[in-house]
């Protein structure tokens, strides 16, 4: 099974860092990048990916905002990868249909597992 993805962070240097660890995983395809919120909105429509890897801290259009956006549309699965650690964050980012919120400083080796089973789920 391989799972279609747009990789939405400022950083440009984690972008290609996760492109390569997912991609080498075999399981999914980066179909787009972003480096804002408003190019994620563009790359969905564009790509019609199985998966969002969403930051939250973004320029234009923050993670927040995007999830706000695509309440109630037929979206891809979204996890949120972020910087910030607060437990409040994360309820919230759920609570607008995040599947999974996943911190940035955590073992990288095991995020493709994670986000099989996001997809999964």
């Amino acid at each position: 099974m391989s799972w279609r993805l747009v990789l939405a962070d400022d950083d440009a240097t984690l972008r290609r860092l996760l492109r390569l660890l997912l991609e080498r995983d075999g399981r999914f395809e980066v179909v787009g990048e972003a480096a804002d919120g408003r190019e994620a909105l563009t790359a969905l429509t564009e790509t019609d990916p199985d998966l969002l890897l969403l930051d939250l801290a973004m320029p234009n259009m923050d993670g927040l905002e995007v999830l706000a956006e695509l309440d109630g549309t037929d979206r891809p699965v979204v996890v949120v990868l972020t910087g910030f650690a607060e437990d409040d964050l994360c309820r919230q980012v759920l609570s607008l249909g995040a599947r999974a919120c996943l911190q940035k400083g955590n073992d990288f080796a095991s995020l493709t597992e994670r986000l099989a089973a996001a997809v999964a789920a």
